[in-house]
């Protein structure tokens, strides 16, 4: 058998570990990465569309009593808390692995989401929001970095995708348990939102379980001294999938034993090395986050209050809505690793952005009533959900090994504070003025970040599909 690192000297150290991971077909071990940490997707899904579906019953006076401009701050407490605890919790991911702060993450939500539907007031409400917004972020870190380190070069631009867009079926679930929990047959209105926000205890319950029977990722693994660790856990994971070891030399990359990050070599490396890289990664995932933060933690009261929707009813418009979110990124994936990343990030931007500016006007004209407008959503989210789940892909795969947990968290920081956090505020405050005209110049200003950032993908964008994440960005321990 060939061994899979052979010492060089008492410093460095050649490893196949990389060629090993990428030279698999795709089998049930795969199956097992992409439910167990792709489920963190549907789990703030479900959470954030819980929200916003229930945002007209929790805004009731029989209920927290809460103005539009309040709901909108909840969300951005959420989001706050998400954009934390993603540099925390990454920071941490890159130092300990991706495996143990698994359980804590979601411990952090669990306990968060049950907190949440015992708050009394707003204060209280936006306090717990926070905390499980902490938990989600961390997992952000953990999950995006452990996903890349684990799936095959050739399959992981339609695996990303695929799994970023599985937030929408997380979405489908809380649009459905909202109308459940709002039937006031079933439940009073007081009740029936705190009632909602178990669904997600549960999720995370399940989520803990399943990631008993991950191991740590082997490229973590390689980067920090454990060769041997890494090794084996090659050798479990292809003889679980009945692949035998190499018979013929693979690929080897030749890396430190010692090698420390420190925040001066990370500034460096992003600031002096890739800085064209963290342009692109920084305008792509703000504005994103914008148009999505914006438009969906507020749709549920552009439908009460300028269609005359019942709460209880929200859910039902949400459901296609999610539909176009997660049909998206699972039928446009593939091309993603075929036609290329730059082409289609682009190209899913610049049809996203420019029909949110025709449907916006054609709201503020009052054309389209509430089935129109969510079907016109539907498209549009059909394209812009495949972009904003390759936005997360691009941060990930394009920045060195020994950085990936802490760069995807500093940048859904960056491009959630910018975007993510002012959109709902910003939303919210042009729908308490009550003018459709207001509200139009909201959707303008989405869809024009998203033709910027179309073009940016066009000037800058990274080449990186059927690529070994070593070959995007070399590992920063690379031993020439």
């Amino acid at each position: 058998m060939i061994r899979t690192d052979q010492m060089i000297g008492a410093d460095s150290v050649e490893t196949d570990v990389p060629a090993r991971l990428d030279r698999l077909e795709w089998g049930r071990f795969h199956w097992l990465v992409v439910i167990a940490l792709g489920i963190t997707w549907v789990l703030d899904g479900l959470e954030v569309t819980l929200v916003g579906s229930l945002s007209g019953a929790i805004a009731a006076p029989s209920s927290l009593d809460l103005s539009a401009t309040r709901i909108g701050l909840t969300a951005s407490a959420y989001l706050s808390g998400a954009v934390l605890g993603a540099l925390f919790f990454g920071h941490l991911t890159d130092r300990l692995g991706r495996r143990k702060l698994f359980t804590v993450t979601v411990g952090v939500y669990l306990i968060a989401t049950l907190l949440t539907g015992l708050a009394w007031d707003f204060w209280s409400f936006a306090l717990f929001r926070f905390m499980a917004g902490a938990g989600i972020g961390g997992e952000y870190a953990a999950i995006n970095s452990a996903i890349q380190e684990f799936i095959p070069a050739r399959y992981r631009g339609r695996t990303d995708l695929a799994i970023n867009g599985s937030w929408w079926l997380g979405a489908a679930f809380g649009a459905m348990g909202s109308i459940a929990v709002l039937d006031p047959d079933l439940f009073p209105v007081w009740l029936g939102w705190r009632v909602a926000f178990v669904l997600g205890a549960i999720l995370a319950i399940c989520i803990i379980a399943l990631r008993r029977f991950l191991p740590e990722s082997p490229r973590w693994l390689m980067t920090h001294g454990r060769l041997r660790e890494a090794e084996d856990t090659v050798r479990r994971i292809e003889a679980n999938m009945g692949v035998p070891p190499p018979r013929t030399p693979l690929p080897k990359i030749r890396l430190s034993r010692h090698y420390r990050l420190t925040f001066h070599a990370l500034a460096h490396t992003l600031l002096k090395n890739y800085p064209r890289r963290v342009i692109l990664g920084v305008v792509l995932m703000a504005t994103q986050a914008f148009c999505y933060n914006a438009i969906f933690f507020t749709y549920a009261l552009i439908l009460t209050q300028f269609y005359a929707l019942e709460s209880r009813d929200v859910g039902w418009f949400m459901l296609p809505f999610a539909a176009g979110n997660f049909l998206g990124p699972l039928i446009l994936g593939p091309l993603f690793d075929t036609v290329g990343r730059k082409a289609m990030i682009a190209t899913t931007y610049a049809v996203a952005g420019i029909a949110m500016i025709v449907v916006g006007y054609l709201f503020a004209h009052g054309v389209l009533g509430a089935e129109a407008q969510t079907i016109a959503w539907c498209g549009i989210f059909f394209f812009a959900s495949a972009g904003a789940s390759a936005a997360y892909l691009t941060v990930g795969e394009s920045f060195p090994l020994e950085a990936r947990a802490l760069t995807i968290a500093l940048f859904y920081a960056f491009g959630t504070g910018i975007g993510g956090i002012a959109g709902p505020v910003f939303f919210g405050a042009l729908i308490d003025s009550g003018a459709r005209s207001e509200i139009f110049w909201g959707y303008a200003l989405g869809g024009g970040l998203m033709v910027f950032a179309a073009i940016t993908e066009s000037l800058l964008g990274v080449a990186a599909e059927r690529k070994s994440l070593e070959d995007v960005a070399a590992p920063l321990s690379r031993l020439e």
